[in-house]
């Protein structure tokens, strides 16, 4: 080899020798001095954590490190911190290098001026008026770019969404001052003139199903009325609520609107016309069991509805039908028909009943929904007791027939219907009969149930549930089972089985089975606790009792397992009765939402 080569070749195996020499690997990286949510803005902001475990060179570990200082600083402006104190060093060598970023905040930008403004026709509106007190950051706040854009776009959302299309910006500046730590808003909306709801068309497509007369009718405003659009929201959710189409577009057009009135287009996709359902069952109180049915979810273009099902099983069959007809001349909702045959040939009882219902339900309000209906019952039931085992000697069958009116309301407020953490829930219902007026005796029945959800922490909620009922009447004997109170099992009294506690009578397998009782009294407090996302615990009281004069309460204990399905809340418990129960433990799978 000539002599230059054999330098040349020195050289190169010399710096990659030298390269090899400063190579690292950045093992952590430990952010100090700072609150938690400020940290995670700055390690999802560094260079530096993005190279954790990866080999670096000397060279690009100390761009790195340089690069620190700024990344961070940058990282905590949005927190109104412009002028920290930082200081990157570095632990240990070679592939185990741990890199040390500490932070002095020092004193904050604050807000030393906010000229926040709307002119024109929207700065004589109350809610905007109110969505300008509250805006965020105010003089002497630390400025919060966060608050600050999100306080900005509420803003710019509610003059959308309240008619004002023309609003635009007139001022929207900040200038921030380090060496004073201040920080000046300019912030000034023009809102142009406030539009009003113009004509609405229908279009159903590939194919008209529904008059669209039917669907003028859930058109709660008047043309011409001010625009808003939790008015076109509330459309939305009516015509969702009557389950014809498979997809809703509601578009206002503010770009062809006429004489100020903002025209709507509605477009409309209708759903599969009929759903038909199948599936198996089995319970411990019933058997193996079917379930057929088949839904029309319109029968006519006029939006009239039929439903037919059979639940068979070894000891219970059930038969419904069921035709609704849509009723929007005073409140949203359905006038309803129903028939139903129940057949139960169990251990301890035998019974046969046809109930006859004709009801009006009815939105009041977001939140309250109501049913008024009418009830014809015609009900056959003996008790095994009963039956002294002589072949010879006819099963003395009682008989009722009722004929009774009933008024129900439910009223939900919850953040979310599927997995609330801020609720209540309350069901109330009164029924009640004449004797010589349709019914065999006089009675008068007040049921209710309430539910109450509080989240504690991230990860926590409390629900505690409360259920009673009571029948007036000097009659009770004639009362059939299906006016009759019962308690124990799921969404009673969990340690318990299902109607286990009340009342009673032995049956011919020597088992204890429940009779039903004028009232009913029972209450539930539960703890649940997450581990992540999806997975959770829950420990849980309940307590109770179904009773003719005094309560003798029923408690039972227990445990479960929560999961967040796709298909809703799924809870699984294991439960115990303090009391004499017939098995020592009672297992519950309930899946769906409580509402």
């Amino acid at each position: 080899m000539r002599p230059k080569y054999r330098l040349l070749a020195t050289a190169v195996l010399t710096i990659a020798a030298a390269g090899n020499a400063q190579a690292a690997k950045v093992t952590a990286v430990d952010i100090r001095g700072l609150g938690e949510v400020e940290t995670l803005n700055v390690r999802g902001a560094l260079s530096l954590v993005q190279a954790i475990g990866k080999d670096l060179s000397g060279r690009r570990l100390g761009y790195l490190v340089r690069e620190a200082d700024d990344e961070t600083r940058e990282a905590l402006e949005p927190f109104g911190y412009y002028s920290p104190k930082i200081e990157v060093t570095r632990e240990g060598s070679g592939d185990n290098t741990k890199v040390i970023v500490t932070v002095a905040l020092e004193e904050p930008v604050r807000v030393r001026r906010a000229d926040i403004a709307i002119i024109g026709e929207g700065s004589e509106d109350r809610y905007l008026k109110e969505d300008l007190a509250a805006f965020r950051p105010q003089t002497g706040d630390i400025f919060d770019h966060a608050l600050y854009e999100a306080s900005k776009t509420k803003i710019t959302r509610r003059l959308a969404e309240r008619g004002y299309f023309d609003a635009d910006f007139t001022s929207r500046r900040v200038e921030v001052t380090r060496a004073q730590h201040a920080a000046d808003i300019d912030l000034v909306w023009t809102s142009g003139g406030r539009y009003d709801m113009g004509p609405i068309t229908f279009v159903q497509t590939p194919q008209t199903i529904i008059r669209n007369s039917l669907l003028d009718k859930l058109v709660y405003w008047e043309q011409g009325s001010y625009y808003h659009q939790g008015k076109l929201d509330r459309f939305r959710e009516s015509l969702a609520r009557l389950d014809y189409f498979s997809s809703i577009e509601i578009e206002p057009d503010p770009e062809k609107a006429v004489d100020n009135q903002v025209p709507v287009a509605v477009t409309l996709t209708p759903a599969k016309r009929t759903v038909y359902t199948a599936g198996v069952s089995y319970g411990t109180d019933s058997g193996a069991g079917v379930r057929l049915g088949m839904e029309r979810r319109y029968v006519n273009d006029r939006g009239h509805k039929a439903l037919g099902q059979i639940d068979w099983t070894e000891t219970r069959k059930t038969a419904t039908v069921q035709y609704r007809i849509p009723a929007f001349a005073w409140l949203d909702g359905w006038y309803t028909f129903s028939a139903q045959y129940y057949d139960e040939q169990s251990d301890y009882i035998d019974t046969r009943k046809v109930e006859l219902v004709a009801s009006r339900s009815g939105q009041i309000s977001r939140r309250l929904n109501a049913i008024a209906s009418i009830h014809a019952l015609r009900e056959r039931w003996a008790y095994v007791a009963d039956d002294d085992g002589d072949v010879s000697t006819p099963v003395q069958y009682r008989n009722a027939t009722f004929l009774y009116p009933s008024l129900r309301g439910d009223y939900i407020d919850a953040d979310d219907r599927i997995f609330p953490r801020k609720a209540i829930g309350i069901t109330l219902e009164v029924r009640g009969g004449l004797e010589g007026v349709g019914s065999d005796a006089n009675f008068l029945q007040t049921w209710g149930v309430a539910r109450w959800y509080h989240g504690m922490g991230a990860n926590n909620r409390l629900i505690v549930r409360g259920e009673a009922g009571g029948t007036f009447t000097n009659a009770l004997v004639d009362m059939p089972p299906s006016l009759r109170f019962f308690a124990g099992g799921d969404r009673s009294i969990r340690g318990y089985a299902y109607r286990e506690v009340g009342p009673s009578t032995i049956g011919s397998d020597g088992k204890k089975y429940a009779l039903g009782a004028k009232n009913v009294l029972t209450g539930s407090v539960e703890f649940e606790h997450y581990f992540n996302d999806t997975w959770g615990a829950a420990g849980f009281v309940d307590a109770g009792d179904a009773f003719d004069d005094t309560p003798d309460i029923h408690t039972g204990v227990g445990f479960g397992v929560r999961w967040k399905s796709p298909v809703g809340p799924v809870r699984f418990d294991i439960a115990h009765g303090l009391k004499d129960p017939d098995s020592q433990y009672e297992i519950y799978l309930n899946i769906g939402a409580d509402w």
